[in-house]
């Protein structure tokens, strides 16, 4: 019988039951490779990097500094610096932007060398079952877990405007991360909304590839980050570091502060955390954006989506209504509208979790799940990482640096359960 099977009947051989990690992206590998440190019996499913393969557009490159960029891992010798040394690459510092498929061959890196078990099939449903869990599989295969680590990703929680649902389901409108090439839209206009990162990369990748991008933002103006004036932090001027010290997200003390304390995060308000984690790390783009969006791609700022539809006719243009913060009122005629609108995490929508399961875990106003210490949820042994966690823990959750946090924070917790 498999390990972690469901018993034949009448069998009453206790077995130590598994713990299941549920994604292999770079925080289900992290927690892997930690949890397999402190001797536990583990399985992992899931197709390693696949959302960063699958939902990351072709020619991005990584809003986070390479220093920044590493999966957690218990021993020395798995950083990015380290994939690149083994790689024969030369070492690089702040200044260079990482590309999405060197990240993934990181990942794949990372994997093969700290959780090489990885089983590449997905899971289909996980419910309470006899003081654990059960977890059913795409193969048909059904095992028992004593704890679930929900490592799934970003994708379930992409939050797509009410107002273009009609439009989604003609294929008119879409969200920035369901597309992993961008090329497709050669040719065509295509109204990219929001004012983040993902806006602007995508209308930069949409002219690059010959498309007709223009952005709608909410924002008065477009923000980009100032490049480092070094490619190593520690290089910056004293009295620099003093007034903006160097942290995992970048220099300044709000950030220092959310990459230093996501353990003090949780034991804030809810409604400073809410509002730290809109604010902190708010609508910009990288410093490389600037002179591939700015004379590039139509910038329509301080403007608001009112209303979107589809005009009579096979070829019939998608037609917006923006309102400025004047309450002006202005029509946008496009082929396709992208909205770069970003993630709102919610239990509800973790599809992999039955029902039952969904309705169990308390969350938060809005639907994130409510995190213990150890990312532990009111479900005893049912714990989430990575972008779920980011409302209990704050920003530094949102980005592959978190990793560290949160991958030996989980297997801490599951260690002590096990006692």
């Amino acid at each position: 019988m498999a390990q972690g099977s469901l018993p034949r009947p009448g069998t009453t051989a206790r077995r130590r039951l598994p713990v299941v990690v549920v994604g292999a992206g770079p925080f289900g590998l992290a927690t892997a490779a930690w949890l397999t440190a402190t001797g536990a019996s583990l399985r992992v499913f899931g197709e390693p990097m696949e959302t960063w393969r699958t939902h990351m557009p072709d020619g991005m490159f990584l809003k986070s500094v390479p220093a920044a960029s590493s999966i957690s891992a218990p021993e020395d010798g798995h950083r990015f610096a380290d994939f690149r040394a083994a790689r024969g690459r030369a070492p690089v510092g702040d200044t260079y932007p990482i590309p999405v498929d060197e990240f993934i061959a990181y990942g794949h890196w990372f994997q093969e060398r700290l959780v090489p078990d990885v089983e590449r099939t997905a899971v289909r449903d996980v419910r309470r079952a006899d003081g654990g869990f059960g977890v059913t599989l795409d193969s048909g295969e059904e095992i028992e877990a004593r704890a679930v680590v929900v490592a799934t990703g970003l994708v379930a929680h992409a939050f797509r405007p009410a107002g273009l649902a009609p439009l989604v389901a003609a294929g008119r409108a879409s969200h920035s991360c369901d597309h992993p090439d961008l090329s497709g839209f050669a040719g065509r206009r295509v109204a990219v909304v929001g004012a983040g990162q993902s806006a602007l990369e995508s209308a930069a990748l949409l002219h690059e590839a010959g498309a007709r991008p223009v952005v709608i933002a909410r924002t008065r103006s477009l923000l980009f980050g100032d490049p480092p004036p070094t490619d190593r932090p520690s290089a910056r001027p004293g009295a620099t570091r003093l007034r903006k010290p160097g942290s995992a997200l970048g220099p300044g003390w709000s950030l220092f502060a959310v990459s230093r304390g996501p353990a003090a995060y949780r034991h804030l308000p809810l409604p400073v955390r809410t509002r730290l984690l809109r604010t902190v790390l708010g609508p910009s783009g990288a410093w490389w954006l600037r002179d591939r969006v700015n004379g590039q791609v139509p910038v329509l700022c301080g403007r608001r989506l009112v209303s979107a539809r589809l005009q009579d006719g096979a070829d019939g243009a998608v037609r917006l209504e923006t309102e400025d913060t004047a309450g002006r009122k202005d029509v946008l005629d496009t082929d396709h509208v992208l909205a770069a609108t970003g993630y709102r995490v919610d239990v509800e929508r973790i599809p992999v979790l039955a029902p039952a399961l969904r309705t169990a875990v308390r969350t938060w106003p809005g639907g994130p799940p409510v995190l213990s210490a150890g990312c532990e949820s009111s479900v005893p042994g049912l714990y989430f990482t990575g972008l779920a966690a980011a409302p209990t823990f704050g920003p530094l959750l949102r980005f592959v640096h978190g990793t560290t946090f949160a991958a030996r924070r989980v297997a801490a917790s599951v260690a002590g359960r096990d006692r």
